[in-house]
């Protein structure tokens, strides 16, 4: 895979050993195998240099370390770990000829991710983020898995701050690039939009020259970039007028989506798998997505069926007679209004919000929190709120005629919500991961079975 001397000069290192040759990559102890470079890095909670020797007893062949370090095996030392990783990770990338699309935005990376992997799987062997692995370590161990049989690959980059999907971008390489929406996730680092639109745009540091940026055209944020400002192509997909692939008459079906495709002076006839808006426009993605990497139109509209939502991001299930949509993964304003717009479209006696608060907001919490009452008068018959940044919907709630129970404590308000389940009821449960708001759904017996 690597020689010592070979890591040395990637990552701007100084070997201390002999030249010899590693055969993969491990950052972790517990399942690291004969051969392999142990990579020291380190956490809030861990310092991994103080590993090396037990890396060395497990079969490490080499590693690389940025502080003290002591084993009877060649170590390469160098300033950052983390940063030598990267460079590393991106040494490695540039051997292979992959098609390769990096993905990013405040929220729907992932699902976009999931669906662009379905499209260009219909004609690629197609390498993807695999859960939330979307950070500087996560990313490498991705990139690490490439190999001559892939012939594309779909990157998710995550940040909480500036200068992190730069350096996400810059090891990835990516020939096409998408930013799905400027939300308000990481505004209590970033404090405004308009420097999370700064934050996103990083994505196009590492990019090929002349790679084609995809855009939601229809995110206010967005719609400020330009051709001319960024000296690439942009590619705009939404609901608008100005989109060159948009989505037309979309109509909601208890198993999926259906919708006109327009695009390229032509209109197709599009299904989906999945129900909400966001799932349509996340298919628009990943058409102007495989149209740049060499699908046809009718290669990739069936492929939109093979997609598959990663880990719990709305899933959508009977138990008994009470349709249940778990949407637990996060949550943001944006997610949370999609995610309603879900449960405003079931068809149900009634429709049940059970909302947990949405984290790393700052300043804006109350403000935005408050906001959600709006999406759900529109959506929801009743609703159940779980902790204490909830207590701002609550209040801007109050008089809106809809059902309201709140409270900070979990095995109360899984409680109530046991109580006044019914019969041909929907429900959904939706928060920041912090929250596990699925464990409100396991408490409630009624559907926890």
């Amino acid at each position: 895979m690597f020689t010592t001397n070979e890591i040395a000069e990637v990552t701007g290192g100084r070997l201390c050993g002999g030249d010899i040759e590693v055969s993969g990559i491990s950052t972790d102890t517990r399942t690291i195998a004969n051969g392999d470079l142990f990579i020291a890095l380190r956490g809030e909670s861990f310092n991994g240099n103080d590993f090396v020797s037990a890396a060395a007893e497990k079969g490490a062949a080499a590693a690389v370390c940025d502080g003290e370090a002591a084993a009877d095996i060649p170590i390469i030392r160098v300033e950052d770990s983390r940063a030598a990783q990267l460079a590393l990770a991106r040494h490695y990338r540039d051997r292979f000829s992959v098609k390769l699309c990096g993905i990013t935005g405040s929220v729907g990376k992932t699902s976009t991710k999931d669906m662009v992997y379905a499209v260009l799987s219909a004609k690629y062997n197609t390498l993807k983020t695999e859960g939330n692995f979307n950070n500087d370590i996560g990313l490498p161990r991705t990139l690490f898995r490439l190999n001559e049989n892939y012939g594309a690959a779909v990157i998710e980059m995550g940040m909480s701050d500036l200068g992190e999907i730069s350096a996400l971008s810059r090891a990835a390489h990516p020939d096409i690039a998408v930013i799905t929406n400027i939300g308000y996730c990481h505004i209590e680092n970033l404090k405004t939009r308009e420097n999370i639109l700064k934050a996103k745009l990083e994505i196009l540091d590492g990019s090929s020259e002349g790679a084609p940026l995809v855009i939601n055209g229809d995110d206010d944020y967005l719609r400020t970039v330009s051709a001319d400002m960024l000296g690439r192509r942009v590619i705009r997909y939404g609901f608008g007028a100005d989109c060159v692939v948009r989505a037309e008459n979309i109509t909601h079906n208890p198993d999926g989506d259906r919708f006109e495709l327009a695009a390229e002076g032509k209109r197709y006839t599009a299904s989906l798998n999945v129900v909400g808006e966001h799932h349509v426009m996340n298919a628009l993605a990943a058409f102007c997505v495989g149209r740049e990497l060499g699908l046809s139109a009718e290669e990739i509209i069936p492929a939109f069926l093979n997609y598959e939502a990663s880990g719990m991001r709305q899933k959508i299930e009977r138990r008994g007679d009470i349709t249940v949509i778990l949407d637990c993964y996060n949550a943001s304003p944006t997610s949370m209004r999609s995610a309603l717009s879900v449960l405003g479209g079931m068809e149900s006696k009634r429709k049940i919000a059970v909302l947990g608060d949405m984290l790393e907001l700052g300043e804006m919490s109350r403000q935005l929190h408050a906001m959600i009452a709006d999406y759900i008068r529109l959506n929801a018959d009743v609703c159940f709120l779980y902790g204490a940044e909830m207590a701002a919907c609550r209040d801007a709630l109050a008089g809106s005629g809809v059902g309201v129970f709140h409270s900070e404590n979990k095995d109360a308000l899984a409680a109530q919500l046991n109580d006044f389940l019914a019969g041909g009821d929907a429900v959904l449960f939706k928060g920041s991961r912090g929250m596990r708001m699925e464990e409100i759904a396991e408490k409630t017996g009624k559907i926890s079975t």
